[in-house]
């Protein structure tokens, strides 16, 4: 048994802060090795994670809940009930991963967990409860930023060696960048407005595709990717965005607007109010995924032809890492699978599971930080969650002055 203390002045408190009592869990007897071992806490939105990886990339024991079912009875994210859920869950969900690990946190090397970026609240109750841990058994703590740890997951899955460049889509976040190392970033060019999932699960709720039978308890991107493969993305034309801005950068908040004008004029073409289910919604969905895919696709194909030109990617060898929760779409992958063999490049992507929010790839970027000696904290005084961080060094503006021309690819999808 172990009893958590409250750490005072450790983050910004909210009013009510939440102080963990005892964790509950059976310490198997086992065989320790001489293998360094992490634990991962993950919060930084609507998933609680947290896993236990060893620096062979073993993951020891893992847990996770998500809040999908709860914010899509209120057609999003809402911060405040994400945080309660957070509260109400990360001790279970800690207990859970030690008893699975068969390991107890005395046997831990450090603990590392995401404090940025991320909703607010989200991020308070992670690191709150491991600077609680921390305190209570002596861990070193090694804060993690959330797309690092995205970008670094393929290293526990594949033998990926640095450089290597990266595209981060999700409902939060879409970036491109070059990894030159653990906490090395480049970073290429990033949403100018809002991100790929968002926009796609803002289209879902247009299309009131939560009654619809067959997507019901789907969140919005999955049930766009499901309709989409019934409909014709041919019936209408929707053009990719910044088709003449020749960066690496990215805008969906423009698409978003020219689907819901769309759907508002085939409302009135159908005689249908707002909340009902369009007779032509699959192939809205197809177009918008097609137009997403391309754009993502097109602003991709100048970031690896940029690398390969300053000499930054191995013209041999180049590897383009493709993660986040949109990563599991597989229209959007087959387009990416046609830039990457255009381009003499390698798609990876992590399975699934590892795409969205997780422990594990929270555990594995403290493997890699603690084999590198980066960012280990034996003072946790200071440490504050950042809702808002950029990555890397950014050098969007010196890709936009190279203003590489893209050749025009079939797009045979």
């Amino acid at each position: 048994m172990l009893m958590l203390r409250k750490t005072a002045g450790a983050i910004p408190k909210p009013p009510k802060s939440k102080v963990y009592g005892f964790l509950r869990f059976i310490v198997h007897p086992r065989t320790l090795s001489c293998n360094k071992l992490v634990l991962g806490i993950e919060t930084s939105c609507d998933d609680t994670g947290a896993a236990v990886v060893d620096e062979t990339g073993n993951v020891l024991g893992e847990a996770l809940h998500s809040q999908t079912q709860v914010h899509l009875k209120t057609g999003g994210i809402v911060p405040p009930v994400a945080q309660q859920l957070h509260r109400e869950n990360i001790q279970r969900i800690v207990e859970e991963t030690l008893s699975a690990s068969r390991i107890s946190p005395s046997d831990l090397s450090a603990i590392a967990t995401t404090i940025k970026p991320g909703l607010a609240l989200s991020l308070g109750v992670g690191l709150s409860f491991s600077l609680q841990l921390v305190n209570q058994f002596k861990k070193p703590f090694i804060p993690i930023h959330h797309m690092e740890a995205h970008a670094l997951t393929i290293r526990l899955t594949n033998k990926v060696e640095f450089p290597f460049l990266v595209l981060l889509i999700s409902g939060g976040h879409c970036l491109l960048a070059l990894v030159q190392g653990v906490s090395d970033f480049l970073l290429l060019g990033k949403s100018l407005d809002i991100a790929p999932g968002d926009m796609l699960d803002k289209v879902a709720r247009r299309l009131s595709l939560i009654k619809h039978p067959e997507c019901s308890t789907m969140t919005g991107g999955k049930a766009i990717e499901h309709l989409a493969k019934e409909g014709n993305r041919f019936h209408f034309t929707i053009n990719p965005p910044m088709q003449n801005a020749k960066n690496c950068d990215f805008s969906f908040t423009g698409l978003q607007h020219i689907i819901d004008k769309l759907i508002t004029h085939k409302e009135k073409e159908e005689g249908i109010e707002k909340g009902q289910i369009l007779s032509s919604a699959a192939d809205i969905a197809a177009a918008v995924q097609h137009a997403t895919a391309c754009h993502l696709a097109k602003r991709t194909h100048r970031a690896i032809l940029f690398c390969k030109q300053k000499n930054l990617l191995s013209p041999a060898n180049a590897v383009l890492v493709v993660s986040g929760g949109v990563a599991s779409n597989l229209y959007i992958r087959k387009a990416l699978e046609i830039v990457a063999n255009a381009a003499q490049c390698t798609l990876l992507c992590p399975p699934p599971r590892l795409c969205t929010d997780n422990g594990v790839m929270i555990a594995w970027n403290g493997i890699e930080r603690l084999r590198a000696g980066l960012g280990i904290l034996h003072d946790v005084e200071d440490v504050r969650y950042e809702p808002k961080c950029p990555l890397g060094v950014d050098i969007s503006r010196e890709v936009a002055e190279a203003a590489i021309k893209v050749p025009r690819l079939k797009m045979a999808l």
